[in-house]
């Protein structure tokens, strides 16, 4: 199936590793241009050499701390200077620490709020209005589905995903009539970088061993695994495609099926 993205331009956050850089590689393949951010400067221009190397798309690498309005705008503006518009943008940015209400931090709290939920907010916000002056885009919130699937170790993150879900259905309803659509992409565990570290505070803060932690969340999921970042991206890029443009305002949960929060069944056991 043609996806009908060939030739467009698409924006992605956090693209320098895991899930984005998965998602940059997809839209590539597909044929879009790609503009990817991230702190660090050495490793996202190190990513947008590889993948557009192995692509053979056009990869620009623009450094951003999405905490800071300047340097979302700065993203923005730069890659509608460089492209010329914003067809697709996918806000991926962003994590948020885990943990109990009795040890997170208002560090912890600001960490999952600045970053979750603002830096959505802020590429939205300076995005928005290309969009509306070319006569349409689409936009795909990777959120989480500790958003509508509460535990109690992620209440962080989760709140911060709720957030970013209710804003996602809320925008939908808004800019429909300018031809901008937005749908939500919530993904449960995932194999990323980031993985080991989650497991090795997983079981510091549960006390567990490393391969108890580390086999909470495949026990949670149907499937017996957790999902590969490209199952995830394939998801993305299918959703960026003109063809799903009428999924407006919708969540859609890629998590096997996972049912009980990983971390909940530990009060079972």
């Amino acid at each position: 199936m043609d996806l009908r993205l060939k030739g467009k331009i698409a924006l992605v956050t956090g693209g320098s590793e895991g899930i984005g850089k998965g998602i940059a590689r997809a839209l590539a393949m597909e044929g879009c241009k790609v503009a990817i951010c991230a702190r660090r400067k050495e490793t996202l221009e190190a990513t947008a050499k590889e993948l557009s190397k192995e692509t053979g798309q056009e990869i620009i690498a623009i450094t951003a701390d999405l905490t800071k309005a300047e340097d979302a705008k700065n993203f923005i503006d730069k890659a509608v200077a460089h492209f010329g518009r914003v067809d697709i943008l996918v806000n991926n940015a962003g994590s948020a620490p885990g943990g109990v209400i009795e040890t997170l931090t208002e560090d912890d709290w600001g960490i999952a709020l600045q970053l979750k939920f603002m830096g959505y907010v802020r590429c939205m916000r300076y995005a928005i209005p290309y969009m509306k002056k070319q006569g349409g885009g689409r936009v795909v919130n990777l959120i989480g589905n500790d958003g509508v699937k509460p535990s109690y170790w992620e209440i962080a993150p989760g709140a911060a995903n709720a957030a970013g879900q209710n804003l996602t259905m809320s925008l939908a309803g808004q800019y429909g009539k300018d031809g901008i659509t937005f749908v939500a992409v919530n993904p449960g565990p995932v194999r990323t970088e980031r993985w080991a570290g989650l497991v090795n505070a997983m079981s510091r803060d549960m006390g567990i061993s490393h391969e108890d932690a580390d086999q909470l969340a495949p026990r949670s999921i149907p499937l017996g695994r957790i999902a590969e970042t490209e199952e995830v991206a394939n998801l993305v890029t299918m959703l960026a495609s003109p063809l799903t443009y009428f999924v407006n305002g919708s969540m859609i949960e890629i998590d096997g099926g996972q049912q009980k929060p990983l971390m909940d069944q530990l009060r079972n056991r």
